[in-house]
């Protein structure tokens, strides 16, 4: 994940993500933002995003807005890397790095642990 905007720039109203997937790449449980949207641009490579239940497989220059409170998850459809680029209205910057010290600590966080992270940045289980 490389960070293009984050919340100490707007006042905590947006941050702007480039994010790249691997083939058969972990998903995020489904869940739902209880305070922010999020949106996704494709720039290579296909990204499956469910949203409610229905799954969307989207190509370079797709895109998919999930309004706050929707239930999503998403993850690469394809054989190859996806490049995608993210967005969240508020912020989501903080989450991504307690997420990034989560999943790189000696050991294996549980999934206790990832929900509880969740829970904190407003995210709840779909």
């Amino acid at each position: 994940m490389f960070f293009k905007a984050l919340a100490e720039l707007d006042g905590g109203d947006f941050s702007f993500m480039e994010r790249t997937l691997p083939p058969a790449g972990r998903r995020p449980p489904p869940h739902r933002h209880t305070n922010c949207s999020e949106a996704y641009f494709v720039l290579d490579g296909r990204v499956s995003v469910v949203v409610e239940g229905e799954e969307l497989t989207v190509g370079p220059e797709g895109f998919v807005l999930v309004p706050r409170g929707t239930a999503h998850t998403f993850g690469n459809a394809g054989d190859d890397e996806a490049r995608l680029l993210v967005i969240h209205a508020p912020a989501m910057d903080a989450y991504f790095a307690d997420l990034h010290d989560l999943w790189n600590r000696a050991d294996v966080p549980s999934p206790e642990e990832e929900r509880a992270l969740m829970a904190r940045f407003g995210m709840e289980p779909a």
